[in-house]
């Protein structure tokens, strides 16, 4: 009898742990994927390294490029009425840095038909990666503005943007 107790005690606790064990494989599941999803980024970001530190005149050429659209993207909104900024930038940077030009910036910043907009400025803040960061000034007789711009490489558009504040007089020939 003394053993039975004891044989139903133990197959008691074997059951309790099995019962735990079993509630934890849901857990175990998500903790699963999260961890493959982790070795996935992982992996794609040293790819990406790789490619940098293996073909430095590659990523040379890619912020050449993006330098060249950035500077092309500054000049086209800075020198078109707010109407057009959807057909006209279409291509050049995203829906939502487009939306934002015409309604946030645009009206902020005086881009009357007289004026021309120079960029004479175009310095590169990050060139590591596939978002390359960009501090533009854009240059007119009346006027000087400060962007700081984000552009995609595998996209190959602007996906964000920000205005700075310049204080006291740009000039670029000092």
């Amino acid at each position: 009898m003394k053993n039975s107790h004891l044989i139903i005690f133990a197959s008691l606790v074997l059951i309790g742990i099995l019962i735990t064990q079993l509630n934890q494989i849901p857990n175990l599941d998500k903790q699963l994927v999260q961890a493959k999803a982790d070795l996935k980024q992982t992996k794609l970001s040293h790819k990406k390294s790789e490619t940098i530190l293996s073909s430095p005149q590659s990523q040379q050429d890619n912020v050449s490029d993006s330098t060249k659209i950035v500077t092309a993207f500054v000049k086209t909104f800075s020198n078109q009425p707010t109407s057009s900024y959807s057909e006209a930038l279409k291509g050049l940077a995203s829906q939502k840095v487009i939306n934002e030009l015409t309604q946030t910036f645009a009206p902020s910043v005086t881009f009357s038909d007289k004026a021309h907009y120079d960029v004479p400025i175009v310095a590169i803040k990050n060139a590591w990666g596939s978002d390359l960061e960009y501090l533009v000034i854009a240059k007119s007789d009346v006027q000087s503005v400060a962007y700081t711009i984000t552009y995609d490489t595998d996209e190959k558009q602007v996906t964000n943007m920000s205005r700075l504040t310049l204080k006291g007089a740009f000039d670029n020939e000092k």
